[in-house]
């Protein structure tokens, strides 16, 4: 039950673009459900109703009820607040388009075919501050550099706010720096059970914004804000292991330590890599990062040890086998994605898909592969829609209302006369 010092209960899950919808409920009256309307499926960023499959906006707009175990509230940062993260059911089955449920499917697939997941995830922000004239500029650190700790970097404290809070809630992780480019940060999170693992990159990623917020910055996981430094990557680190807790992915007679399941693993995500891209770069924005010498996976290739290719292959073995990938952004939903690259991953495992060789150039402006990410959204989901498999694997209901929104807010993109073609053509037509 609730902690006796939560007077109420944040109850969030995850909508289709990742985005933390939720309730406040007071402690006394935290049932362990609560109902929600199903066209919140269909909300677009502009707020427009979108009669995308699934989300009844043409069908009455019925609802869904989001169930949670009052035993599994957290404390949150919040003063007297739990939070918890509910299963969305509907008509009392689990939500076909609900992105938490995807990832569950993934892993009941997986553990049907006899594999374990685990999963660890790196995030990349930037945290910007008021330009003064109604919008945000970088933050301002003048003292930072990569490898940053230290008030250098985090001049009012920030990171440290958000490490604590990060503590309170229960969330694991592993490590807070600084990046390369200026301001940006890296959190990395310990590998868990996918869903474990993934909830508290989804409440990771909520307590960032809303702590920064309560200094008056705006922290964003955004693909590519600048377009003068490097973008923001969600890299998904994966691993297999057996019913008896043994890491599949690690062979210690393989000439590279790997086993034929990491192979079939490597070949599976490389395989729908195209189709990938749509459900691991979301947004309109995502296509400025997946570009070469951006360190993306723009590419569809893999590597030891190497940072420009969509899959490397750090160089831990034994437990510390893993294959990370690096195609998704901060904005992707981590649900989705990871739901995504575990499939993939499993249709190599289970049709023995060999991966192309290991990537052997810089990555940057060679690379040994002429197939990589589709040039935008749009291109993207046409690819994610021709990839039958995939589909199929990830859940046709799912996708069917991921590719309509998204076709919409491809639309919006397209008619939208940008201050970039007004500077550029303006004056001389």
């Amino acid at each position: 039950m609730a902690n006796l010092d939560h007077t109420r209960v944040r109850v969030l899950y995850p909508d289709m673009f990742g985005f933390a919808r939720g309730k406040y409920i007071p402690v006394a009256a935290a049932t362990g459900e609560v109902g929600f309307s199903i066209a919140i499926f269909g909300v677009g960023y502009d707020r427009a109703l979108i009669p995308a499959p699934g989300a009844e906006v043409l069908e009455g707009l019925g609802d869904f009820r989001a169930v949670y175990d009052l035993e599994q509230i957290r404390d949150w940062w919040q003063e007297g607040t739990g939070v918890v993260i509910a299963d969305l059911l509907q008509d009392g089955k689990p939500l076909a388009i609900s992105p938490r449920n995807a990832l569950a499917k993934a892993v009941d697939d997986l553990e049907a075919a006899g594999y374990r997941a685990r999963v660890g995830i790196e995030l990349e922000a930037y945290v910007l501050q008021p330009d003064g004239k109604g919008g945000w500029e970088e933050w301002d650190t003048p003292g930072s550099h990569c490898y940053g700790t230290g008030p250098l970097v985090d001049p009012v404290g920030l990171l440290d706010d958000i490490m604590a809070a990060a503590a309170t809630a229960g969330i694991g992780l592993e490590t807070i720096a600084s990046e390369y480019d200026t301001p940006q940060f890296e959190f990395t999170i310990e590998h868990q059970e996918p869903l474990e693992a993934i909830d508290n990159t989804f409440l990771l990623k909520l307590l960032c914004r809303e702590i920064a917020a309560r200094h008056g910055l705006l922290l964003t996981f955004l693909g590519r804000p600048f377009g003068d430094r490097g973008g923001n990557g969600l890299h998904v680190n994966i691993s297999f292991q057996n019913d008896a807790g043994e890491h599949l992915f690690h062979d210690p007679q393989a000439a590279d330590g790997l086993s034929a399941i990491a192979h079939h693993g490597i070949g599976g995500m490389l395989e729908h890599h195209e189709a990938l891209t749509a459900l691991c770069a979301p947004t309109v924005n995502a296509y400025k990062r997946l570009i070469p010498g951006q360190l993306s996976g723009y590419w569809a290739n893999w590597g030891y040890d190497h940072r420009a290719v969509a899959i490397r292959v750090p160089s831990d073995r034994g437990a510390g086998t893993r294959l990370e990938n690096r195609l998704p952004d901060g904005a992707s939903n981590p649900y989705v994605a990871t739901a995504a690259l575990l499939q993939a991953a499993l249709l190599g495992a289970k049709n023995h898909i060999s991966p192309p060789p290991c990537e052997e150039g810089d990555g940057l402006e060679t690379a040994n592969t002429e197939r990589c990410a589709p040039e935008n959204l749009s291109l993207a989901l046409d690819a994610l829609e021709a990839d039958y498999a995939l589909v199929e694997a990830v859940g046709s209901g799912l996708v069917a209302n991921f590719v309509a929104m998204k076709r919409e807010e491809w639309r919006r993109f397209s008619q939208a006369v940008t201050d970039w073609e007004l500077n550029e053509y303006l004056t001389y037509h």
